[in-house]
């Protein structure tokens, strides 16, 4: 499978959890081990072989977009412009789609940075198959991870399909905020804001629902506690 050129990273959100952090600033720009959120993740990318990121913008958006300009390395960056309203991740992608080709793309939260003994992007790569799913999700197990205080998202099979973890006490895997997906999978949602979880729900209920698990260490930054956490394990791992 050719592994995705091109992404949509959502970094609109208001952070308000991680405040007083972003009292100044979009949660894209707080940073962890002395780079900004969003560019760990724009390496991550760029190091899979993503060679441009559409990237949605709302809170501190010319602060976000003078940082994105001033980026030395990595994809080439096209922005879409939430400012008049914030439309969550499924209206995201909804709205960004004729920014982002016809082609898979990746789609990654800004607020997960993590330390990776494997390849995981190339292992989600590898699982993607577009003609039995409709995304394939980056998973990681919960116990280890830092930021996470969940119950659990999902199961996942031998061969990968996903299921939720619906009346289950827990389950043993998040998503940790990568996955991949046609560029029209949200073309199906409402009109306005609304989360991409409803449309994985229909796809998991039909088969079509899949992931792979981080072979490492997850780091929710979510909050300033966790970025002091996050901080503080990558420092350990130099």
């Amino acid at each position: 499978m050719t592994a995705p050129t091109t992404a949509m990273v959502l970094a609109a959100g208001l952070g308000t959890r991680m405040r007083p952090l972003t009292n100044d600033r979009p949660k894209a720009l707080v940073e962890v081990g002395d780079r900004a959120l969003i560019d760990h993740v724009l390496d991550r990318l760029a190091d899979a072989g993503v060679e441009r990121a559409v990237v949605n913008v709302h809170w501190f958006a010319d602060r976000l977009e003078a940082h994105l300009a001033e980026r030395g390395r990595g994809p080439e960056i096209t922005v879409s412009d939430e400012r008049t309203e914030l439309l969550e991740t499924g209206g995201g992608l909804k709205k960004a789609k004729p920014l982002l080709g016809a082609a898979p793309v990746f789609v990654a939260n800004i607020d997960s940075v993590w330390i990776d003994r494997g390849d995981a992007l190339t292992d989600l790569i590898r699982l993607w198959d577009p003609s039995r799913m409709d995304a394939v999700l980056l998973l990681a197990r919960r116990e280890g991870s830092i930021g996470f205080e969940g119950d659990g998202d999902f199961f996942l099979s031998e061969d990968g399909a996903l299921t939720f973890r619906g009346d289950a006490p827990s389950a043993p895997f998040a998503y940790m905020g990568v996955h991949i997906t046609r560029p029209d999978y949200a073309d199906g949602g409402p009109d306005g804001p609304f989360s991409l979880s409803g449309l994985w729900r229909k796809s998991a209920a039909a088969g079509r629902l899949f992931g792979c698990v981080l072979d490492g260490d997850w780091m929710h930054v979510g909050d300033p506690q966790a970025r002091d956490e996050a901080e503080a394990r990558l420092s350990g791992a130099e």
